[in-house]
């Protein structure tokens, strides 16, 4: 069975899809099979990789809302063990009526049975806690919080744990969490107060690895892959390496996987 995880946090702009495919393709370079799945209507994720959503005739929404397998969409992504379950336009309206359905929140959890032999699935959620959101968390086994060290983001942050409580109790009683902070500025003096701030507010549930900023981390949408691809050598790919082996050492001690 895969080991899923949620990209998530209700505020945009903290690096969410950064994250999926940074930490994606580090953890690929580790002999691990990966799948990158696009949940955001916005299709940030699909768009770094590449590919034009709108020349997409089928995306994760027909998985949702049609029905269909999710093995009739998944593309390679060029880079090996790799692959991604694209959005589209349509997402939208998967994000509105998605509601309706009976047991919405365990669709996502079903349809992704089928691919269970990958052994990592990534989840790139929209920057609101909707119905999409919420079938990745009641599918997810961990959930990552990339927070900025800015307050708006860390105010952001009472709300996601309400939302982990709520998915906890509802149908997804595992689900564990941990923070990432990302875009630090290490000689910023508001930022190294907030990192000890979060640090002392949630000891272990935040992540040793930071990710700093690096403007080779606004770069890769233009190359079309990760920055561990175009550029191996940076600050950002040394610490989204960084992140997988405290991914993965996590993944061990919680689960006993990739031992």
């Amino acid at each position: 069975m895969s080991y899923i995880i949620a990209i998530a946090n209700e505020k945009g702009g903290v690096g969410k899809t950064t994250t999926v495919l940074s930490l994606g393709a580090a953890l690929v370079e580790r002999e691990l099979r990966v799948l990158l799945v696009d949940l955001d209507p916005q299709a940030n994720l699909t768009l770094s990789l590449g590919i034009k959503p709108y020349h997409l005739q089928r995306s994760l929404a027909d998985i949702l809302m049609g029905g269909q397998r999710i093995s009739s969409i998944i593309l390679r992504t060029g880079i090996k063990d790799l692959d991604l379950a694209p959005a589209n336009e349509e997402m939208r309206l998967t994000e509105q009526f998605l509601r309706i359905r009976e047991n919405f929140d365990l669709l996502l959890k079903e349809a992704l049975e089928e691919v269970s032999f990958y052994d990592l699935i990534m989840l790139d959620c929209p920057p609101a806690v909707g119905s999409l959101t919420q079938s990745a968390l009641a599918a997810a086994q961990l959930l990552i919080l990339p927070t900025q060290c800015e307050f708006f983001s860390t105010h952001a942050l009472r709300s996601s744990l309400n939302i982990i409580r709520t998915i906890r109790e509802r149908n997804n009683p595992a689900l564990r969490y941990r923070l990432l902070l990302t875009m630090v500025e290490p000689e910023n003096q508001i930022h190294r107060s907030l990192n000890q701030q979060i640090r002392k507010a949630f000891g272990e549930a935040v992540f040793k690895t930071i990710i700093e900023l690096d403007n080779h981390l606004r770069e890769y949408p233009l190359h079309a892959q990760p920055i561990t691809s175009f550029a191996p050598a940076s600050l950002g790919a040394h610490q989204y390496h960084e992140l997988a082996e405290e991914v993965m050492q996590f993944v061990r001690e919680t689960s006993g996987r990739f031992t």
